[in-house]
């Protein structure tokens, strides 16, 4: 009918959600092109997509067919709360021979800059600082979008914007809540480690609302909202095999990672993942 179809998916954890939202895009999803298609490729499967997660720290938190294993998890997260990899990031975007990267997550949230603008804004300082002062604003976000850049380059960023407001419970326990939105969100080898590294974030956010503020601040619901949320055509043979056919023949339990088994592992990567992500693109 001309309709991309909107899913609501909700989980207790983060795993469980993600799990449920890829179930619910292969089944009810629409199929449309990409502009990353091959000719012989099948179209997309694709909806918006709106996933809530009750408790991001509940376990089991890991998903064992993320892409990639727990040292690119690791990666990925201080790529997004460190900037472990922001000197990657080109110069100009008006300079056609730089072939660094448009951005980094980071750098957009933390070190946001304007042409011609003095001042370099740490969007995530402020959006804490504007809810320690006040827990019921709707004005904390942060958001990645640079209209004079994106519009225009070949990879403008896909993380549109963070939103959070606190509400205390029935034992007026302070609790974050969070939102994020992505423009296009790859559902099988991207979407995992994003909602990973940005409920690290969120928990982040919670640690800095409550140094400015003194309060305890607590993790509450997450949701991710996708505006094109998608299975490539290009890979869903390979999607239907490992990830559809895992449902069949094991448990959620063993389909999954409990986090506080693992983060030893992940803790110990950290130096090695600091250390090379300081070498990338560097000549000397």
């Amino acid at each position: 009918n001309g309709n991309i179809p909107v899913l609501f998916v909700e989980g207790n954890g983060l795993a469980e959600a993600w799990e449920k939202s890829l179930i619910s895009l292969y089944k009810d999803g629409c199929d449309i092109k990409t502009e990353y298609d091959k000719q012989e490729d099948p179209p997309s499967k694709d909806c918006t997509m709106i996933i809530t997660v009750k408790n991001p720290l509940e376990e089991p938190m890991i998903h064992q067919d993320m892409p990639g294993g727990l040292e690119n998890l690791q990666e990925y997260v201080l790529e997004v709360i460190e900037g472990i990899k922001d000197h990657l990031i080109r110069n100009s975007a008006d300079d056609k021979k730089d072939t660094r990267w448009e951005y980094t997550y980071h750098q957009r949230l933390f070190d946001y800059s304007i042409p011609n603008v003095k001042e370099i804004y740490n969007q995530i300082e402020l959006l804490s600082q504007k809810l320690a002062a006040t827990p019921y604003t709707r004005r904390a976000q942060a958001i990645t979008w640079k209209v004079w850049d994106d519009n225009f380059c070949a990879d403008p960023a896909c993380l549109q914007s963070i939103w959070c407001r606190i509400l205390q419970d029935s034992e007026n326990n302070w609790i974050l809540n969070t939102n994020v939105r992505f423009r296009s969100n790859d559902a099988y080898k991207a979407a995992f480690m994003n909602m990973f590294a940005l409920t690290q974030l969120q928990l982040k956010i919670a640690e800095m609302i409550s140094k400015y503020s003194g309060k305890e601040i607590r993790l509450g619901r997450y949701v991710h909202q996708a505006d094109s949320y998608h299975l490539y055509g290009s890979y869903l043979d390979e999607f239907e095999k490992r990830f559809m056919s895992a449902l069949e023949t094991r448990k959620f339990e063993d389909r999954c990672f409990r986090y506080e088994d693992v983060k030893f592992i992940m803790d110990q990567s950290i130096p090695a993942i600091r250390e090379k992500a300081s070498k990338m693109g560097r000549s000397d």
